[in-house]
């Protein structure tokens, strides 16, 4: 059990396969930081993974769910691979990493998910589950979110890693250290 999750041998087999794409391929092509191998587990997989405990119900995957500025596809390709029924959409404005994140998908074999190369204020489609992580501060984010989330939705912003964020508008959930080996705060925000 993981953020909630419980994830079989297959999940955790593709998670292990995109660990080590991410060190072979997306570090070498500048997807991530050269010094982001040794901590590719807990800093990009692991962290992926937190963002399911946004989410009520981790047993029952969201519909959809938007990955803003996902780069070579984290958080989202390790949330698709936990909710396999989930239809999970990866958008970055960079076609470099959109690039790296549909040969990550391909490889991986992951068919519920779409990588479309946009920026944030161009997507209209709405999804039940919006993460973000690294992209922006999360009280300029917000605005971006409303029209984006369906009625009853949810959107996790990954949050500092040095200190507790208190932005309008978000709840905090505070992930311990021992977890990932850092303490984290979540910020969660809930469609109207």
């Amino acid at each position: 059990m993981w953020a909630g999750l419980s994830l079989n041998a297959r999940q955790l087999s593709l998670l292990a396969d995109l660990a080590n794409w991410l060190i072979e391929e997306a570090i070498p092509a500048g997807g991530l930081g050269p010094a982001e191998a040794g901590v590719i587990y807990p800093r990009h997989v692991a962290d992926s993974l937190l963002f399911a405990s946004g989410w009520d119900d981790a047993a029952r995957p969201p519909a959809s769910l938007l990955d803003i500025g996902a780069g070579v596809g984290l958080p989202g390709l390790p949330l698709a691979i936990a909710w396999p029924s989930c239809q999970v959409l990866l958008l970055d404005r960079s076609s470099r990493r959109t690039d790296l994140a549909r040969r990550a998908v391909r490889l991986l074999g992951l068919a519920n998910v779409e990588v479309v190369t946009a920026q944030l204020r161009e997507w209209r489609r709405p999804s039940e589950f919006i993460v973000c992580r690294a992209v922006r501060s999360p009280a300029t984010l917000e605005g971006d979110f409303v029209p984006l989330l369906t009625a009853g939705g949810v959107a996790v912003v990954g949050g500092s890693t040095r200190r507790r964020l208190a932005v309008s508008g978000y709840r905090i959930q505070e992930v311990p250290a021992n977890i990932i080996g850092n303490r984290v705060w979540l910020l969660i925000m809930r469609g109207t």
